[in-house]
């Protein structure tokens, strides 16, 4: 225990908590949600280029506005970063590129060719990952015969069958699909340039290797050979097929899955497939994008997806943790909202779990094919706090169905259950992007938060979570972070769901996590982790301190009993970094969409994460006080 007098001020904890309340509720909407913006790379704003061009739909207007976003993220050395501060990305680079081609940066301007340098050295055009290479085939750029073969036939293959499509992720399907019939056509429909420059002349070598890659090489190389002359009949009925499967997971908002890679390939499928650009589900497709389109002072740019039920939860448990009453409209609101986004109805999830009665949340607005289990835990944490009756039965769909939703090995992923077959994998096209859900950490400690809450200490669901998650502790302490910045969020996670459901603070794995994270803080007294940690161990625990991260950590010593100069020296760098207007500067990225490939800031993690952190610590003093008081003399 500290002394008093190391102890950062109560009341400039107080009127930092204040504070970020004011402008937390300060940004909710009238329709009582809150939605901050997702903001990813540019790889966004490229491919929606690409895709305007594709389709014949490009303006100036929207090519000059997202050019204007493209060149403000270029970095001095001419490279653009999947995020901030990271290295340089050879993908990211090469579309970034041809979308400020295509809005008529000559060659010989200074900004590409030093962009062109870098491309050249790091292997050019034929270094690019698949995606890319995809993107540029349509372009005429690349050919289509050196890129992995996708055969719309796989529609066939049953869901018990190894590499059907509900072997992918969620996200992964709803890409893999529309693919299908984008490598099946082949289409090229040329730029008004060529990238001559950015090739090198020399094929990337992609070596035969043992197992199943060598495996699935030979069979790539078979399907090159049948697509040269495939089967009419089976080609046109599974291409039938997949076209119908897409028009049927459209989301009411135009999108698919309300994120941005099955939607742009989907609405390229469908065009290939016949649909025209006046067709209703094409229509509704294309018009639906502007509601994922910021424009500001530096230009038009999209977010990737919306999170306004998973950013409304995590404000209305934060104003709750700050001592914000449950009766508060802006908690009264937003529960109402809440309520209204509840899912009621079947998606992909149900083929793996068919009897079991929908219930939960999705992430987006209109996202009803795919609620998933972190929302659904999330805000069920949420609604059970404002403690009010007509939430009841909501709360308790929601949580027969989280429960219903866990895997073999009693763990929770987030969209589907016992998604973790590896051996889609192995095939040559996944060079990017997790293409499995299988149960994570985060996910899993969020369930076990709610059913805590929720279902007795005997429950089997919940004591088979527990299980799976000290067994997933790391060697030295953490927990691996699956959808935030990452062994910092993953143990943030963990360690409150833990003693939630009973685990005692002094208990070895949380003095583990414990002795982890307060090895891992930093010099200034506050917590972070970079996005390099993916790939790179030595970056596990170490970064830039962030408001959010910060906040993660604070949330996991607060739980485990802490009141150390650790606790103490965290909450005073939020309350030192605080901006005058309540908020917290944070251009880090802490938020994962693909371990080691795409990485996601939510702007509103830099607020509710400090809001929740800052609460808890200011109740654990009132009842360190209060129970000194109590105390005999």
């Amino acid at each position: 225990m500290t002394t008093v007098d190391t102890l950062p001020s109560a009341s400039s904890a107080q009127l930092a908590l204040d504070s970020a309340c004011d402008h937390l509720i300060g940004l909710r909407s009238p329709q009582g949600w809150w939605k901050g913006e997702l903001q990813t790379n540019v790889t966004m704003d490229a491919e929606d280029l690409l895709l305007r061009e594709f389709l014949g739909i490009r303006t100036e207007d929207d090519t000059a506005e997202a050019a204007r976003w493209i060149r403000s993220e270029q970095r001095a050395d001419g490279t653009w970063a999947n995020f901030h501060g990271g290295p340089p990305d050879l993908s990211t680079t090469i579309e970034a590129y041809v979308a400020l081609r295509l809005a008529g940066d000559p060659v010989e301007a200074p900004h590409l060719r030093v962009a062109a340098g870098f491309v050249q050295r790091s292997g050019g055009i034929e270094a690019a990952r698949v995606f890319t290479r995809i993107w540029l085939a349509m372009f005429g750029q690349w050919p289509w015969r050196e890129l992995p073969v996708l055969p719309p036939e796989l529609m066939y293959l049953p869901a018990w069958f190894p590499l059907n499509v509900y072997d992918w992720a969620c996200w992964a399907r709803q890409t893999i699909v529309p693919l299908t019939v984008v490598s099946a056509h082949r289409p090229v429909r040329p730029l008004p340039f060529d990238l001559a420059e950015l090739r090198t002349g020399q094929r990337a070598r992609r070596p035969s290797r043992p197992g199943w890659e060598g495996v699935f090489s030979g069979l790539d190389r078979l399907l090159h050979h049948y697509e040269r002359r495939p089967v009419r009949g089976p080609r046109e009925a599974a291409l039938r097929r997949a076209a119908e499967w897409i028009v049927a997971r459209q989301e009411l908002d135009g999108s698919w899955g309300g994120i941005q890679p099955p939607w742009v390939y989907s609405l390229i499928a469908l065009n290939l497939s016949g649909y025209d650009i006046g067709h209703p589900v094409m229509r509704r497709g294309i018009q639906g994008l502007d509601r994922f389109t910021i424009r500001d002072d530096r230009g038009r740019r999209l977010e990737a997806c919306q999170s306004p039920v998973w950013d409304t939860a995590l404000a209305v448990n934060a104003l709750l943790d700050a001592g914000v009453s449950a009766g508060h409209p802006a908690v009264s609101e937003a529960a109402d909202w809440l309520l209204g986004e509840e899912i009621r109805g079947p998606g992909d999830w149900s083929v793996r779990r068919p009897s079991l009665p929908p219930g939960g949340w999705a992430f987006e607005f209109d996202n009803d094919g795919y609620p998933d289990v972190d929302d659904t835990a999330e805000v069920v944490l949420a609604l059970r706090r404002t403690r009010r009756p007509d939430a009841r039965p909501a709360i308790d769909r929601a949580v027969r169905w989280m429960t219903g939703m866990a895997s073999r090995d009693g763990g929770f992923a987030a969209f589907d259950a016992d998604n973790t077959r590896t051996l889609c994998t192995r095939l040559p096209f996944c060079d990017f992007g997790a293409v499995i859900d299988p149960p994570s950490a985060d996910v899993t400690a969020h369930v076990v938060e709610a059913l805590a809450h929720e279902r007795p200490a005997g429950s089997p669901a919940l004591r088979r979570g527990v299980v799976w998650l000290l067994k997933a502790q790391e060697a030295d302490g953490s927990w691996f972070g699956r959808w935030g910045a990452n062994h910092v969020y993953g143990t943030g996670a963990v360690v409150p769901a833990l003693v939630a459901a009973g685990v005692r603070p002094e208990a070895r794995c949380v003095r583990r996590a414990v002795t982890w994270l307060e090895r891992h803080q930093n010099e200034d007294g506050g917590w972070g982790e970079d996005l390099r940690s993916y790939d790179d161990p030595a970056w596990i625990g170490r970064g830039e301190s962030t408001p959010s991260q910060t906040a993660w950590a604070l949330m996991a010593l607060l739980a485990a009993g802490e009141r150390s100069p650790a606790v103490d020296r965290g909450v005073g760098w939020l309350v030192e970094h605080q901006r005058p207007d309540g908020t917290w500067d944070e251009p880090h990225f802490t938020g994962t969409g693909f371990p080691g490939d795409f990485y996601i800031n939510y702007h509103l993690y830099r607020l509710v994460f400090p809001i929740s952190a800052l609460g808890r610590y200011l109740r654990a003093r009132a009842d360190d006080a209060a129970a000194s008081r109590e105390e005999p003399s």
